[in-house]
């Protein structure tokens, strides 16, 4: 080696070369974001099927009567119910593929009950929210129809047939508003654990209007309610402070058992009387109130809707979406 002083400095140069551009593929710019890394790959197509979308019974609620609608058209009533229009491409066609399996799980699984005979109803707190075309341009106007219906429209197109798969079937595609930066466990929510519904972190949803909220209740009201659901239970006004407290909580954070005076109560029973926005709470006291300090809306099992915002507008794909939130889980094209 005539030249090492040239060859050193050459391979000095090389390994800083190296060593930049690794971190400019790999950093993020969120260090909470550990759990969610980006993966250098390219964009992935699942449609491999080109056949024609079903019909499928759906029981409108408020018609009380069965209709027979295209599959497709369904969700872009669902999609513009379930999740803000102003959410990111990749959000959106997270979403649509999330409330299409939900469809799909209930025809494989035969689940009709409180349906009529239909695979799904148009009753949110049993099944999925939906708007018709007709009421979405009377609810939101000409202008929304031009401009957001387009996008929604779109997304369900772009990802027509797909659905999210566990071991070649449907899974139940739980979803919610916004978690506290963890999702739950679904058996510390619903009894039921599910493979693909575990604890994630889900570390973008700050920007939120949900993502803490506060409420206030005062001591007597409290017991009042309290009371009406367990009678039996034995607390005062003046001692309250010391006799709740907060025994357990959850994996996602939160509230697993609280102690009422001489009767526990479970975290989501607690939410159910006081109507909090989740089950994951703190609590203060403030002379004759109770202040909850409360993080997320929604039960918290599955994919947080404002976590997929979070996520997409970081770059991810809704495949990376889905996979993040429904752990183990396989897209699969239906048609």
């Amino acid at each position: 080696m005539k030249k090492p002083f040239i060859f050193v400095l050459l391979l000095s140069f090389s390994l800083v070369i190296v060593s930049v551009v690794g971190s400019l593929i790999f950093y993020d710019d969120n260090p909470s974001s550990a759990v969610v890394k980006k993966k250098v790959t390219k964009e992935i197509t699942y449609e491999k099927i080109d056949k024609d979308s079903p019909i499928i019974n759906v029981y409108n609620v408020s018609k009380n009567k069965i209709e027979k609608i295209d599959i497709e058209e369904y969700l872009y009533g669902v999609l513009s119910s379930e999740m803000p229009s102003t959410f990111d491409e990749e959000a959106l066609k997270a979403q649509a593929i999330a409330a299409r399996t939900y469809v799909i799980y209930k025809m494989e699984n035969n689940i009709t009950s409180g349906h009529k005979n239909s695979s799904v109803c148009t009753n949110s707190a049993h099944c999925q929210a939906y708007t018709s075309y007709d009421d979405l341009k009377k609810i939101k106007g000409e202008d929304w129809i031009k401009s957001d219906y387009v996008k929604v429209k779109k997304a369900v197109d772009d990802t027509k047939g797909q659905i999210v798969s566990y071991e070649e079937k449907a899974i139940l595609p739980l979803y919610f508003s916004t978690s506290s930066g963890k999702t739950e466990n679904s058996k510390d929510v619903f009894s039921t654990q599910y493979p693909y519904l575990v604890s994630v972190d889900s570390p973008y949803e700050e920007n939120s209007p949900k993502y803490s909220t506060t409420y206030s209740i005062k001591k007597s009201k409290f017991i009042k309610y309290i009371k009406n659901i367990y009678p039996q239970i034995n607390i005062s006004l003046d001692k309250l402070d010391k006799e709740v407290s907060i025994v357990d909580r959850t994996d996602g954070g939160c509230v697993k058992i609280i102690e009422v005076g001489n009767v526990k109560i479970s975290g989501t029973d607690m939410r159910k009387i006081l109507n909090l926005n989740s089950a994951n709470f703190t609590i203060n006291y403030n002379n004759d109130e109770m202040n909850f300090t409360v993080k997320g809306y929604g039960h918290g099992v599955g994919m947080s809707q404002w976590g997929a915002e979070g996520m997409a507008k970081k770059g991810y794909k809704y495949y990376d979406i889905l996979f993040h939130y429904f752990k183990g889980t396989d897209i699969k094209d239906m048609y």
